[in-house]
C-alpha cells in the first residue's frame, strides 16, 4: 500500500553520484504544482541548482552541510508575490499584497508545494532532505539566487538517489498530535507518557551524556535551538521580509 511506503520514509543526506533526469525532475515539479494553492494564485517559485559552483555558493548559507554540495539537485522553494503583482499591474489591477498576510499566504503555498514534491519524489525512489537553515540565512540565499522584491526563500530541499538508507527516527505516538473536537491541553502526566519512549531511546540518552545535560529537553533548549539563536535568526528573517517589500 502507498500509505505503508510513506510511513517508511526517512530523511536522506547521502546520495549516489547519479544525475536526476531532467524529464523526471520536471514531472515531479509539475506534480507538485498541481497541489492546493490559495485562490489558484500559485504564489511560489522554485530555484533549481545543479551547477557545482552554484552549490558551493549556496553552501555557506546552509552552514556548509555536505548534503548541499553532494546532492545532484538542490531546490530552493520561495514565497513569490513578484510574478502575481507584475501580472496585476500589467492588467490595470491595483495589487495590495505588500503585507504580512500576503507573505504568509505565499509561504504556505511554497511549503505545500515543497511537501508535494517530496512525496512524489520518494514514491519514485528518490531521497530528500529538508534544510531548515533557509530561513536562518535568507539574506545570503537571496543574494546568491538573485531573488527580486517580493520573493523570499522559505525552505530548501536536497534530492537524489539514496546512497544509504539510514534508520528511521522516532515519532511521538499518534495521540500526542491529535485532538478531538476541541484542543485538550496536556497534563504533566500526559507529557511523561507521550515522551517516555523518545526519552528512553539509547541514542537520545547518548545525546544527553555527550552534551553534559540532565534531560533531552535541555539538549533542545540549550544546544540545538537556544533562545539566543532563535531571537537572532528571527530578527534576521523579519528584517529581510521587510526589505523584500512586505510591511508589518
Amino acid at each position: 500500500m502507498i500509505t505503508e511506503d510513506l510511513k517508511m520514509r526517512r530523511t536522506i543526506r547521502k546520495y549516489k553520484n547519479e544525475e536526476i533526469p531532467e524529464g523526471l525532475l520536471n514531472e515531479l515539479l509539475e506534480t507538485a504544482f498541481r497541489t492546493s494553492t490559495t485562490g489558484n494564485m500559485q504564489l511560489y517559485s522554485v530555484i533549481i541548482t545543479r551547477d557545482n559552483d552554484n552549490k558551493q555558493k549556496l553552501a555557506p548559507a546552509h552552514f556548509n552541510q555536505p548534503t548541499v554540495t553532494t546532492a545532484p539537485v538542490v531546490l530552493t522553494f520561495c514565497a513569490d508575490f513578484n510574478r502575481f503583482i507584475k501580472w496585476c499591474e500589467l492588467r490595470n489591477a491595483k495589487p495590495g499584497y505588500d503585507n504580512f498576510q500576503s507573505f504568509f499566504t505565499a509561504a504556505i503555498d511554497a511549503m505545500i508545494v515543497a511537501q508535494q514534491f517530496c512525496t512524489a519524489a520518494e514514491l519514485c525512489g528518490l531521497g530528500i532532505c529538508y534544510l531548515g537553515t533557509t530561513t536562518y540565512n535568507a539574506p545570503q540565499i537571496i543574494e546568491v539566487l538573485n531573488l527580486p522584491k517580493y520573493v523570499i526563500p522559505v525552505t530548501t530541499i536536497t534530492v537524489g538517489y539514496p546512497e544509504i538508507i539510514p534508520p528511521q527516527v522516532e515519532r511521538l505516538p499518534l495521540e500526542a498530535n491529535i485532538h478531538y473536537e476541541t484542543y485538550k491541553d496536556y497534563t504533566p502526566e500526559d507529557i511523561d507518557r507521550l515522551y517516555y519512549e523518545k526519552e528512553s531511546l539509547s541514542e537520545n540518552r547518548q545525546f544527553i551524556t555527550e552534551n553534559n545535560k540532565e534531560t533531552l529537553a535541555q539538549v533542545f533548549t540549550d544546544v540545538r535551538y537556544p533562545k539566543a539563536n532563535n531571537e537572532h535568526f528571527s530578527e534576521v528573517f523579519l528584517d529581510i521580509i521587510k526589505k523584500q517589500g512586505f510591511k508589518f
